[in-house]
């Protein structure tokens, strides 16, 4: 993720930031690594015409062991490194350089790292033995190989396994963090604060005054980019929306996410992972505005003093969809009234769009890790649901899990796409503050246990098996590779030709 403005990330040790990564990158690169010591130790021994077995036994070790620091195969101690330097008359800090001795030594060391690798080792292939023998314009072949090798893995990487392996490091990190990102809070706290707003649910009018606070105006108009939810345009401070009528029956959080970009410092992603990461952000920050910290901490407070929590209350109170007042009160549950919970967003046949969990219930997962595609259990509440003769009520159950026994409280969301089912759940201990902890609907759940509900039962089975065969409705988002570009599936010239259009006529 990337930084917050104004804040620090060093305050919050929850928040997903990149530039902590990056900073970490940053250290570890400044940072010698074997390899570069070894090859500046044989560089400097070299030049100063000395041979291993002479050096080495000056400074007490074995030539096999000096070998095997030249060629970065053991990492020396720093007594060690300080011995050498002083040998062969060299400043330590020449040993310590991050910087290669030479670019003959430079090819080498990529070569190696490059044979070093999982990738490679998987191919079974053998390595080529880096020596002086070895001709620089071989070398330079072999690096630009395994380099443009690495290349193509990455262009390949963006796969729908790429995904899933990119949601899954996220849902652990915000798991981490227990969904709650301090740094965002704050920064949402503060322009509802420039704003001077009142309290309460936030209007389009207040949304629009956020904007103009940053020096940007929000355009509503009927031709974006059919790859695009909203288009900023930098140059002109512009944010251009949809229409109301084309289907967004509510601009306040498109409008807060552009916002949230430009508040958070968001740079164009470096790769799918960090496309979501600020996705997850956004989404966080477009919710702290439209369901401020303090006041909806102080209301969710006042339910659980009378053992009355229920999101429903949550949605009316602030004017937003289920689904958003869900996710807050998964960013507020655990922090700040010590509730661990679950999420989930499901289709009617059980697929897992979204989901989240600190509370110990096991999602089902591929062997990436990932739960996005994969189907849950029939015995949940969340697909119970749909079970029921009136899906305008919320429905809640408990469910008896092999992690636990969980309350659990569903509603139907009916979208374009179909019917989801929007679920939030608590561990067994934790139901008493909870609106709706007296229903009697229970059920059990074996699952991951095949016989619980992925094999039919055995009377249907022996009727029909070897007697069907259906066409699967396939979902083929999950086969495809993704979209290329920076933004993943956003047309460039798509984009560009808009903002010019528009950039003429002055809206």
């Amino acid at each position: 993720m990337t930084s917050v403005t104004s804040a620090s990330p060093e305050r919050d040790p929850g928040r997903l930031t990149r530039p902590r990564a990056k900073q970490a990158v940053k250290e570890t690169a400044d940072a010698p690594d074997a390899l570069t010591v070894g090859r500046r130790v044989r560089h400097v021994r070299q030049e100063a015409g000395r041979t291993l077995g002479d050096v080495a036994e000056a400074v007490g070790m074995s030539t096999s062991a000096l070998s095997l620091i030249e060629n970065g195969k053991r990492e020396p101690r720093l007594s060690v490194i300080s011995a050498l330097a002083a040998e062969l008359d060299t400043p330590l800090s020449d040993l310590l350089s991050t910087a290669p001795p030479s670019r003959r030594a430079a090819l080498e060391i990529r070569l190696e790292r490059a044979q070093r690798l999982p990738s490679y080792e998987a191919l079974g292939l053998p390595r080529v033995k880096v020596s002086p023998r070895l001709p620089t314009e071989a070398l330079e072949a072999l690096v630009g190989m395994h380099e443009a090798m690495a290349s193509a893995r990455a262009d390949s990487a963006a796969t729908p396994e790429h995904a899933r392996r990119a949601n899954a490091q996220l849902r652990e990190r915000m798991r981490a963090a227990d969904n709650y990102f301090g740094d965002i809070e704050e920064e949402a706290g503060k322009l509802l604060a420039a704003i001077h707003h009142p309290g309460g649910p936030i209007s389009r009018a207040a949304v629009d005054r956020i904007a103009a606070h940053l020096g940007y105006k929000l355009v509503h108009t009927s031709d974006l980019p059919g790859s695009t939810r909203t288009v900023t345009d930098l140059h002109n401070h512009r944010i251009y929306l949809p229409q109301p009528e084309a289907g967004q029956h509510d601009s306040r959080s498109l409008a807060l996410h552009a916002v949230g970009h430009l508040i958070l410092g968001h740079q164009p992603p470096a790769d799918y992972a960090e496309f979501l990461s600020q996705r997850v952000e956004i989404n966080y920050f477009a919710a702290a505005l439209l369901m401020p910290e303090h006041e909806t901490v102080d209301f969710l407070r006042r339910a659980k003093a009378d053992k009355d929590i229920a999101i429903e209350d949550l949605r009316d109170a602030y004017a937003v969809s289920y689904e958003t007042a869900a996710h807050r009160f998964t960013n507020l549950a655990t922090r700040h009234l010590g509730l661990p919970v679950h999420f989930m967003r499901i289709s009617q046949d059980g697929v897992v769009y979204k989901a989240y969990e600190n509370d110990g219930v096991r999602f089902p997962a591929d062997p990436t890790g990932a739960i996005e595609g994969q189907r849950v259990c029939r015995s949940w509440t969340a697909r119970r649901i749909f079970e029921q003769p009136d899906l305008s009520q919320a429905y809640q159950a408990y469910t008896d899990t092999r992690s636990g026994t969980y309350w659990c409280t569903a509603v139907v969301d009916r979208t374009k796409d179909g019917l989801f089912a929007v679920n939030v759940g608590v561990p067994y201990q934790h139901v008493k503050w909870m609106r709706g902890r007296e229903t009697t609907e229970r059920a059990v759940s074996r699952c991951p246990d095949p016989s619980c509900c992925n094999q039919p039962p055995g009377a249907l089975a022996a009727r029909w098996s070897g007697q069907a065969w259906p066409s699967a409705r396939v979902h083929s988002h999950l086969l495809a590779a993704m979209p290329p570009g920076v933004f993943p599936g956003v047309d460039d010239t798509e984009v560009y030709r808009f903002l010019e259009r528009h950039a003429s006529t002055g809206v």
